[in-house]
């Protein structure tokens, strides 16, 4: 059994931003390392808004693994290229997002159901023995003998862990995560295996000794749960750690952003998932002026 529990930070595309990030970091730490929503192909080029979201000045003295999402060999090729060329020497590959548009187009989960494509980008990760690689995917798109499918391929990978949420892609996240199915792909892969879904406390030791026997568990990741309640990790109180983040998030927002509707588009994504009374969170997120959204936010904060 693995001794310290790994525990990571989910990505969230529109939360997990380099401020968001930064902020819990600053404010609660506890994570070893925040993965950043997925760096993509997009019109044929790699899309600048992610590399800007993983440009290291954006995420200096945070411990951060820029993430990258492909459809072949190609694409992970020139997602590492532009990666390693702002100086990562850690990537995390993308073979788990479940939503429509990027499984048609053969990304995330889509990915899954081709093996030879797996086997095109194992042989990308094996000409870069400079990088630290890992792995995050679901039990399959349609069904769990995709996963077992490529999980030799994945096994030949160099990889420090493989994180695995344990629905299928077509259920996005509906249901219960099956962890008996993760235990069912923990037998099966030779490396550490990070679990990942419906994370929603770490109190009482229940994640640090671990639910699963043998050394191949390493940690959690978690994503949604940490974004309902960022002071999980923490024993600061929750309206100390709310307060703290979000004055870094909105002095980003204020300083950087353009009008009360870009301004507040961003300070109320910080708000969405947060485990608040509906009250005071339907107040945040119908503000239309920066000073009654200041007005929401005193408000939440006093019954919070």
């Amino acid at each position: 059994m693995i001794d310290r529990l790994y525990i990571a930070f989910a990505p969230l595309q529109g939360y997990t931003d380099a401020v968001y990030r930064q902020a819990h970091w600053e404010c609660v730490g506890g994570v070893d390392e925040y993965y950043t929503p997925f760096v993509r192909i997009e019109k044929g080029e790699v899309r600048r808004k992610d590399l800007r979201d993983t440009d290291p000045a954006a995420n200096e003295g945070v411990p951060t693994v820029p993430q990258a999402i492909a459809k072949d060999g190609d694409e992970f090729a020139r997602l590492c290229d532009a990666l390693q060329g702002q100086g990562w020497k850690r990537i995390d590959l993308n073979m788990g997002c479940p939503f429509p548009m990027q499984v048609k187009a053969g990304c995330g989960c889509g990915l899954l159901q081709h093996p030879e494509r797996v086997e095109e980008i194992l042989k990308e990760m094996q000409r870069r023995p400079e990088v630290t690689f890992s792995v995050k995917m679901r039990l399959g798109q349609e069904n769990e003998e995709e996963g077992l499918r490529v999980m030799p391929i994945i096994n030949e990978m160099p990889l420090v862990h493989v994180t695995l949420h344990p629905r299928l892609g077509r259920q996005q996240y509906k249901g219960v995560a099956d962890r008996e199915a993760f235990a069912r792909f923990m037998e099966e892969c030779r490396h550490p295996m990070v679990y990942n879904g419906d994370i929603e406390e770490m109190e009482n030791g229940k994640w640090k000794k671990g639910n699963w026997d043998g050394a191949k568990f390493k940690g959690v990741m978690i994503g949604r749960g940490l974004l309902a309640r960022p002071w999980m990790l923490s024993d600061k109180e929750p309206v100390k750690v709310l307060s703290d983040m979000h004055d870094i998030v909105y002095r980003h927002a204020v300083g950087t952003l353009c009008g009360d509707s870009q301004i507040l588009s961003r300070l109320q994504a910080f708000w969405e998932y947060v485990d608040i009374p509906h009250k005071q969170k339907k107040a945040l997120m119908k503000a239309t002026t920066l000073p009654r959204y200041r007005e929401a936010v005193t408000t939440a904060m006093q019954v919070i």
